[in-house]
C-alpha cells in the first residue's frame, strides 16, 4: 500500500485508525482522509497528525455519495487501498431519522465500490476493506456468541443499513472480483469519541454533574473493544487477511450497561478525588429505546488464530486511559460541546 484512502477519517474510529497506522504500524505510504465533516467529524482530532506528517497526510473534504468527487480522489491520489469507515452510526438517531443512514451507509458504500471498480479495473494488488458492526447479527440470548457465519438479523435502521452495505461489498467480490475484506466489531470506546455514545456521554455528564441516563433496567449487554485494539485488528486484516474473508474483532469484555456506568463512576472518582457515590447518585433510569437488542458478544478467535491479533488492554485499563484522556483534553471537549469546531470547518473547508 502506497496511497491509503480512509473514509470517515475525521470520526472517532477513523481518526484513531489513522493515528495508529502512522504512529505505530510502521506504514510508510500516504494517507488520504476523505470526510464529509458531519456533526461527528472533527478535523481537530488529527491536527497534530497533519502537522507531524506533512505531505504524507492529505485531507479531502468530500461526500462518499458524490461519485465525481470519489473518482477524482482515486485518480489524483493514485489510491491503491481503501479503509472504509464513513457511516452514520448512532442507533437512536437512525430510529428518529433513518433516511441519512440509508443514503450514507448504503448509497455511499455503493458509490465508493463503483469508484474503486472503475479505477482499479482488474487489478488484484489492491484492497478494499469495509468496516462494519456486530449489530448486523441481531440480538443474543443469555448465552452464545456471534461468529463470522452467524446469519444476519438486523433490528434497527442503522444495523439494517450496515447489513446492506456488507452484502454489497461481498457481492462486488463475487460479481466483479473486487479484492475486498470485511470486519465486524463490537462496541468501541476510547479517545476522540463524540459524546452521543454511552461512555463519552457519561464521562462528560459526570464532569458537569448532570444525570447519567441508563436505558431500561440497565442490563443490556455489550462487548467492549478499546479503539486502538480495533485499529490494530483492522490493520492486521488489511495487511495479512485473505481476500474475500470477513473477521470479527471483539474486546471479549462483556458488560451490562449498568456495569459500565458503575465502573466509570469508580474510575472517575479515583481520577478526581471524589467519592464514587457522588457520581453514582447521578444514575437515572430512562425509558428504553425501541427495539433495544439485549445482548451482543463476539467470537474473535478467527482473527487471533489466523492473523495473530490480540487485545492489548483490559476493559478497566481502557476505561482508565479513556477517562484520563478526556480529563487532559479539555480544549477538545469544549470544542465539541460548544460547536466551535463547526465554525472551524466553515472557515477552512467551505464549499467552493
Amino acid at each position: 500500500m502506497k496511497n491509503l484512502m480512509v473514509t470517515g477519517g475525521a470520526g472517532f474510529i477513523g481518526s484513531n485508525f489513522i493515528r495508529y497506522v502512522l504512529d505505530k504500524a510502521g506504514f510508510q505510504g500516504r494517507i488520504i482522509n476523505v470526510d464529509k465533516l458531519t456533526y461527528a467529524g472533527n478535523p481537530e482530532s488529527l491536527a497534530d497528525i497533519a502537522a507531524k506528517y506533512g505531505k504524507r497526510y492529505v485531507f479531502v473534504h468530500a461526500d462518499i455519495c458524490d461519485r465525481a468527487a470519489m473518482d477524482k480522489v482515486f485518480s489524483e491520489q493514485e489510491i491503491d487501498a481503501v479503509a472504509h469507515f464513513a457511516a452514520e452510526s448512532h442507533v437512536d438517531r437512525s430510529i428518529l431519522g433513518p433516511s441519512e443512514f440509508i443514503q450514507t451507509n448504503i448509497v455511499g458504500t455503493f458509490t465508493l465500490l463503483e469508484a474503486a471498480r472503475a479505477a482499479w479495473k482488474e487489478r488484484q494488488d489492491v484492497r478494499f476493506h469495509h468496516v462494519s458492526t456486530d449489530e448486523v447479527y441481531g440480538s443474543l440470548g443469555d448465552t452464545g456468541l456471534f461468529h463470522e457465519d452467524t446469519p444476519y438479523d438486523p433490528r434497527s435502521p442503522y444495523s439494517a443499513s450496515k447489513a446492506s452495505s456488507d452484502h454489497l461489498v461481498m457481492a462486488y467480490l463475487h460479481t466483479y472480483g473486487l479484492p475486498v475484506t470485511l470486519s465486524n466489531c463490537s462496541n468501541n470506546y476510547g479517545p476522540y469519541h463524540f459524546p452521543e455514545k454511552l461512555i463519552p456521554l457519561m464521562i462528560l455528564n459526570m464532569q458537569d454533574g448532570k444525570p447519567l441516563p441508563v436505558y431500561g433496567d440497565g442490563r443490556n449487554v455489550r462487548d467492549w473493544l478499546y479503539v486502538e485494539d480495533h485499529a490494530s485488528g483492522i490493520w492486521a486484516v488489511m495487511t495479512k487477511g485473505k481476500t474475500g474473508e470477513k473477521y470479527n474483532i471483539g474486546g471479549e469484555s462483556e458488560k451490562t450497561n449498568l456495569e459500565v456506568v458503575n465502573t466509570l463512576c469508580g474510575e472517575m472518582a479515583a481520577a478526581t478525588g471524589k467519592d464514587k457515590d457522588f457520581y453514582k447518585k447521578l444514575i437515572t433510569y430512562v425509558k428504553d429505546r425501541p427495539g433495544h437488542d439485549r445482548r451482543y458478544a463476539i467470537d474473535c478467535s478467527k482473527i487471533k488464530r489466523e492473523l495473530g491479533w490480540k487485545q492489548s488492554v483490559s476493559f478497566e485499563q481502557g476505561i482508565r486511559a479513556t477517562i484520563e484522556w478526556y480529563l487532559s483534553h479539555a480544549k477538545w471537549v469544549e470544542g465539541v460541546k460548544s460547536g466551535a469546531y463547526k465554525t472551524w470547518i466553515d472557515k477552512n473547508y467551505s464549499e467552493r
